[in-house]
């Protein structure tokens, strides 16, 4: 497949053009062994964290980046994270009998995309993603289009037990960009989901550009983490009344019971802990029961 859990930035030199290139494998498998998905979740979850991927080796900044899909039908959410670590998790959640479609955005009904970007320092970005397009590619090449107005072409795969994807995007600023990014876009046309999927990556830019001058930066490497922990549950809790957290206990057999989704991590907090936290007794940091 596509270099398996890494992503490669690609250099055109003589084109103003930029190019990422990402597979994901044990990373995938990771994420897909929390929970029990359908083929076709599988496949979506797949290739939102491919795009998440793509999209976070395109800026430059400390934190993560969220790309979550949402409607109101049987398919209620896809999200995925990547962080400038290159750490990664996602998640699906659905009920009932899935639409029988291919199309991205049927999947979804009063869909919703959006692409958010949460910095270490700094104020938290969202940009809402039209769900207009036949597939998620398209989708965020359609936001890129409005939004950015910057060229680019996505393409996306998963079987859905491995996922890949390969992003290119005219350089901010370019001169002379036009005849550079039809080139280079019709050479990238011909790439199958196939060779997405199968194609090492230096296999793959040859199979496309050899007729380019373009090389592969040194790969980065992809892992599963989940930054949940009982420090965060707590601050969470802190935020509800004092009243309220002993009476959600009581009805819970003494204890409140918090569990990340994406990881299955469950966390308890019985009287005495609720108690400490809305008190101020111990630092949210500190061991608790």
């Amino acid at each position: 497949m596509s270099s398996a859990d890494q992503i490669q930035r690609i250099l055109f030199e003589e084109a103003d053009v930029r190019g990422v290139v990402t597979g994901l494998d044990a990373s995938f498998a990771e994420v897909l062994a929390r929970n029990d998905y359908p083929v076709r979740i599988r496949q979506l979850l797949g290739e939102m964290l491919a795009a998440v991927t793509l999209l976070s080796a395109t800026l430059k900044f400390e934190g993560r980046l969220l790309l979550q899909a949402q409607g109101e039908g049987a398919l209620n959410l896809l999200m995925a994270e990547c962080s400038h670590h290159q750490q990664i998790r996602g998640i699906a959640r659905f009920e009932g009998e899935l639409p029988e479609t291919d199309k991205f955005a049927d999947m979804f009904q009063s869909g919703r995309l959006a692409l958010t970007i949460e910095p270490a320092k700094g104020q938290r970005y969202q940009g809402v993603v039209p769900m207009e397009g036949a597939s998620l590619a398209a989708c965020l090449e359609d936001y890129f289009s409005r939004s950015e107005q910057l060229p680019t072409r996505i393409f996306l795969a998963s079987d859905g037990n491995t996922a890949a994807g390969m992003l290119l995007q005219v350089l901010p600023a370019a001169e002379g960009q036009a005849e550079d990014w039809n080139r280079i876009g019709l050479l990238a046309d011909t790439l199958t989901a196939e060779e997405l999927l199968n194609l090492d990556n230096e296999s793959m830019l040859y199979r496309l550009f050899h007729q380019e001058k373009c090389r592969l930066y040194e790969p980065q490497s992809l892992e599963f983490h989940c930054d949940c922990s009982r420090e965060r549950c707590a601050r969470a809790l802190q935020l509800v009344g004092r009243e309220e957290l002993l009476e959600a206990a009581g009805q819970q057999g003494g204890s409140i019971r918090v569990d990340c989704q994406f990881c299955n991590a469950e966390y308890a907090f019985d009287r005495e802990d609720i108690l400490a936290l809305t008190e101020g007794e111990r630092p949210a940091d500190e061991t608790l029961h």
